[in-house]
């Protein structure tokens, strides 16, 4: 294992420094979300990120340039004089929020030369990314790789979305390739579920989009996971534990078995591919007052409310048993995007997304994502919207990483898929 600064003027003639370049930079923003903000965006970090690249969208030409009263960035690439009428206008977007389930403050990536085994991230502190609990290390060998120090995500996902798309933007202008008319959106708070919130799809006017927030190059995503979130209240009674017999209902204690009366195979760490799943994001509480915060996931629809119907049913029996101590609240969040995105009229979209994947010589893995991204809520919204990838790994995570050579594959599909639109 280097440093990839060894090797700098040999990986500048292979790679995309601008994308890379422009990944650093927006790390360098915390953008935290937060679930229990009211306002949006949720934090008033994520608008230092907007302005940034509000400010950058101007400078390399594009235009109708905005960052909203909701921080939203949006920005428009004119069509090439000459381009027909009939030429589609396509969207890309990506999110500026990274996820809360790991530090996004004080991101300190690193470059190293992956020459296998372990990497060690954090001298001081010895923390090490393990081969053996990452094997998916081993696609990587010889590759240079974007890491942090071990104490932080990275935030490829998805500012290394943010990255590819205006890199991709400006390598068309610079080009002078013919293109059709582009749009651009950046939007806050993807990862709590409120990316399409607000989103102006009559303003953005595209034909259709892609997100830019998924995993390998030659991934194309175009299914997703139902979704719901459901929060369960648990009120007990207190009392002095000398004098409690037949008195006291600890609410922490009733959370816990309502949470064991759930499938215990049917958890994130236990599934995979199309499998659903019950997931305990966070507890909290005291003998008096507890609350339970779960998303709920399923690619089935019909599955999907089963599993809604086992959380009612888990409250209920705890109700039976310890009198009305608990309530429930479940919310939809997004639905399966596949039920837009493989009707027939919108094959053409995804057959954009293969023939740039293909050109590049890519092998086309066609896969279910085991989550969801502001193309599910969009795509329902009138906006069909399929998700490329962005080469991150590990994401919301401490090992979270970027191979180089991934984010530069990923901003070219970008590139061709802008610039193939005319010649379809």
């Amino acid at each position: 294992m280097c440093c990839c600064e060894e090797l700098l003027p040999e990986w500048t003639k292979k790679y995309n420094m601008n994308a890379y370049e422009r990944f650093l930079d927006y790390v360098s923003y915390p953008t935290t979300s937060s679930e229990t903000s009211e306002t949006t965006p949720s934090t008033e970090c994520q608008l230092d990120l907007a302005r940034h690249i509000r400010d950058e969208l101007e400078s390399i030409g594009l235009e109708d340039v905005k960052l909203d009263e909701y921080g939203y960035v949006y920005a428009c690439l004119p069509a090439s004089e000459g381009v027909p009428d009939d030429v589609p206008t396509i969207g890309f977007i990506a999110h500026m929020d990274t996820s809360d389930a790991c530090s996004g403050e004080n991101i300190v990536p690193q470059m190293v030369i992956y020459s296998g085994g372990d990497i060690l991230l954090n001298e001081d502190e010895f923390i090490l990314m393990r081969r053996d609990e990452h094997p998916i290390l081993d696609k990587y060998q010889h590759q240079c790789l974007i890491c942090t120090d071990g104490k932080t995500l990275l935030g490829a996902d998805d500012k290394a979305g943010i990255a590819e798309i205006i890199t991709a933007v400006e390598d068309v202008i610079k080009s002078g390739e013919h293109h059709g008319r582009v749009m651009i959106a950046f939007t806050p708070d993807e990862e709590i579920g409120r990316g399409a919130d607000h989103f102006d799809i009559e303003g953005f006017g595209a034909d259709f989009a892609y997100t830019v927030d998924g995993g390998a190059p030659g991934e194309l995503e175009y299914e997703c996971f139902n979704g719901a979130a459901a929060t369960v209240t648990i009120h007990g009674i207190s009392m002095h534990p000398g004098t409690a017999k037949g008195k006291m209902k600890n609410a922490c204690a009733i959370a816990a078995k309502l949470h064991s009366l759930l499938p215990q195979d049917e958890v994130p760490e236990k599934t995979e591919g199309r499998e659903g799943f019950f997931h305990l994001c966070s507890m909290s509480g005291d003998v008096e007052n507890a609350v339970l915060h779960y998303i709920i996931r399923d690619h089935s629809g019909e599955i999907l409310e089963r599993r809604k119907s086992q959380m009612r049913d888990s409250v209920a029996m705890i109700n039976r048993e310890y009198g009305d101590v608990a309530e429930v609240e479940i919310v939809d969040t997004y639905r399966n995007m596949a039920e837009i995105l493989t009707k027939p009229e919108n094959e053409h979209i995804l057959e954009r997304a293969r023939a740039a994947m293909r050109s590049l010589g890519l092998d086309i893995n066609e896969m279910p994502i085991r989550g969801g991204t502001d193309g599910a809520r969009l795509s329902f919204m009138g906006l069909p919207c399929p998700n490329l990838p962005t080469g991150g790994v590990n994401c919301h995570s401490r090992f979270e990483f970027l191979p180089i050579a991934d984010l530069t594959t990923c901003t070219d599909i970008v590139h061709r898929i802008i610039t193939d639109a005319v010649k379809v």
